[in-house]
């Protein structure tokens, strides 16, 4: 199975580069930094992030096919994990084991819309990490736009929550959530949320095509940011925690996602547009970095 999915992806790989005559097909490093030229960096990377579109969607559906056919359950692991998180924590909370304080919905329905938008955030964030680890052999082998292995992620980010969508939209029917036109906004703070995880996924997918434990580490760090984050509690108002789950860039995106589609209402829109500017900004310069470390990257995997 392993093989057949590896000779899938080499065959994608090399189909497009007999169809393709990528122009930067020679890397050469010159010992003046390419910053010193920004105009012609930044011309180059939007020539290969247009040249990358058609790759990144033959990926993105190889990916996406190889994922959910090699799975018995198959697209109810994307809807699964919140509804064991939601059961858990509102045993936890009927038993009086965790105080978790006054939700604006049911609790269950909060933990569960809370946990999809979190996956969400999750997925944006492992999978340049995933995506550049696992193509490591192709990279060495074949040239091709670099920037196709995070559009392809990207894809298969927003194909997954359109599948979590199905139980959103059974969570407002069945706990009667009343819908109003914040809805219709409320896609734009869960964008700038899957900018958010990309910057930091971006940022760090050249160490993770290097070293080959850094996605247990990784797993490990997200588990911890789990509770950092105002997922299976409400926002702390106080206290050292309180200030900790503030100054977490994932919070008030993640919480005015959840507040404009369920409560019309949005109570920290200064954190929002921070948090907002700083993952757009910062994946800007998670892209640059990313595509002048790529190159070393691939020397040291061919060293």
């Amino acid at each position: 199975m392993h093989n057949s999915h590896r000779n899938s992806k080499s065959h994608t790989f090399s189909s497009y580069s007999r169809k393709r005559s990528y122009s930067s097909l020679r890397v050469i490093h010159r010992p003046e930094s390419r910053m010193r030229k920004p105009l012609q960096l930044f011309k180059e990377m939007w020539r290969d992030l247009l040249a990358s579109w058609e790759l990144a969607w033959r990926l993105m559906i190889r990916d996406i096919s190889a994922k959910y056919r090699q799975s018995f359950l198959g697209l109810f692991w994307a809807i699964i994990p919140p509804v064991v998180m939601a059961a858990s924590f509102t045993l936890a909370k009927s038993a009086g084991v965790v105080n978790v304080g006054n939700t604006s919905i049911p609790y269950p329905a909060y933990v569960m819309f809370s946990m999809t938008l979190w996956q969400t955030f999750v997925e944006s964030l492992n999978g340049p990490v995933q995506a550049v680890a696992a193509a490591k052999s192709m990279l060495a082998r074949i040239n091709f736009p670099r920037e196709a292995l995070i559009i392809a992620k990207l894809g298969e980010v927003f194909f997954n929550f359109g599948i979590k969508l199905i139980l959103i939209i059974g969570l407002f029917i069945w706990f009667k959530i009343p819908i109003t036109l914040s809805v219709i906004v409320a896609p734009v703070a869960l964008i700038h949320m899957v900018l958010l995880g990309t910057f930091f996924g971006v940022l760090l997918a050249p160490i993770g095509a290097i070293y080959q434990d850094f996605s247990m580490g990784l797993t490990l760090a997200t588990s911890f940011w789990l509770f950092l984050t105002p997922v299976v509690y409400s926002v702390p108002s106080e206290g050292l925690f309180g200030n900790i789950v503030k100054f977490n860039p994932v919070t008030p995106l993640l919480v005015t996602t959840r507040e404009l589609a369920t409560t019309g209402t949005m109570s920290n829109p200064l954190g929002f547009w921070v948090a907002s500017v700083f993952a757009v900004l910062g994946l800007l310069v998670a892209w640059i970095i990313y595509h002048l470390a790529i190159p070393y990257v691939v020397e040291r995997i061919n060293s």
